[in-house]
């Protein structure tokens, strides 16, 4: 089976820092993740003035400000996507950023991105959709806030302008998620209806859906991380921190060793002790020479190298040919 491809989620809990961006840049690296992920906007594109703030970023930044305000100061501009890349290329890591308003995607296709991650709240964005649907690049969608019908619509929209290469993710958009809001069967309706490569982008708090998802053939997942949970910001407390994410992509390395190939033999670890647990026909006590071998005078113990008790209806009522003493192996 392939491999899970896991992106690592810095999004703006770089706090509109290059030098916490970096920071992070190194943590999902030593990591082992796939894809460290920004995000890319313009404030003035995405959100209007007087929006107010979601009811987590509330609780987790100034109450004093607008949406708007607490964005701006998120931005990442032209030469921060540089160096962050050219940083990423030293770390050996791959850069993804999310484009978030018709600008930023421009932006990232100039800066030679060969893979658009789609955010939930952009599923219904029909000029936003059609345009990366034109690059003809591959995609990955979120879901989050939406129903079956309105991911079909995206996808067509993405299809339709040249893009054919999409994974679709499910997904919740509250941070954190709700164990009992994860619907984690949803994903494989997806697969199922769409006929799409899924995925599973995380808000939960921990990493065990993460894991289940790839147990449930999650082909992509995307998690929060962060330095610190207790840091100012929007973001943070539904993140990992940095020994969260490592052990959540050793145990996702872990799930793909065990999901194996499907075929079900003796594996190799475990052939060697088959004759140890498994029975063999014996004799129950001393056994003459032509004695009829009955129910009474045979019995199943181990090792398993003998005659298997799935022949014993076979030796019952059979005479033996020699003498066999009590624990022997019965031979015909």
């Amino acid at each position: 089976m392939g491999k899970t491809f896991i992106i690592a989620e810095a999004g703006v809990n770089h706090n509109g820092s290059i030098e916490l961006a970096k920071q992070l840049v190194d943590i999902a690296a030593d990591a082992k993740v796939d894809v460290v992920k920004f995000q890319t906007f313009k404030s003035e594109n995405l959100v209007c003035k007087y929006t107010s703030k979601a009811e987590y970023q509330k609780k987790t930044t100034s109450k004093d400000e607008s949406q708007f305000i607490m964005l701006k100061k998120l931005e990442l501009d032209i030469e921060s996507h540089k160096i962050l890349m050219d940083y990423c290329r030293n770390k050996g890591i791959m850069f993804l950023s999310t484009a978030f308003d018709l600008e930023s995607i421009e932006l990232l296709n100039k800066l030679g991105l060969e893979l658009f991650k789609i955010p939930s709240g952009e599923i219904t964005n029909y000029p936003y959709l059609k345009r990366i649907g034109s690059l003809k690049k591959k995609v990955i969608l979120s879901t989050g806030m939406s129903c079956l019908k309105e991911i079909e619509e995206a996808v067509k929209v993405l299809k339709e302008n040249g893009t054919n290469n999409i994974t679709v993710l499910h997904c919740n958009t509250e941070y954190p998620t709700p164990m009992d809001d994860v619907n984690l069967n949803a994903m494989k309706t997806i697969k199922e209806e769409l006929d799409v490569e899924v995925g599973y982008s995380d808000h939960t708090l921990g990493i065990e859906v993460s894991i289940a998802a790839v147990a449930m053939g999650a082909k992509v997942i995307e998690k929060h991380f962060t330095l610190d949970r207790n840091m100012e910001g929007p973001d943070h407390k539904a993140s990992l921190e940095p020994n969260e994410l490592k052990a959540m992509v050793k145990s996702i390395r872990n799930i793909e060793k065990a999901l194996g190939n499907g075929v079900k033999v003796p594996s190799k670890s475990e052939i060697k002790n088959l004759n140890m647990a498994r029975k063999s026909i014996v004799a129950n006590k001393n056994i003459k020479k032509g004695e009829r071998f009955t129910e009474e005078n045979l019995a199943c113990k181990r090792p398993g190298n003998g005659l298997s008790p799935m022949k014993w209806t076979q030796v019952v009522g059979k005479s033996a040919i020699k003498d066999f003493e009590k624990d022997e192996m019965i031979i015909l």
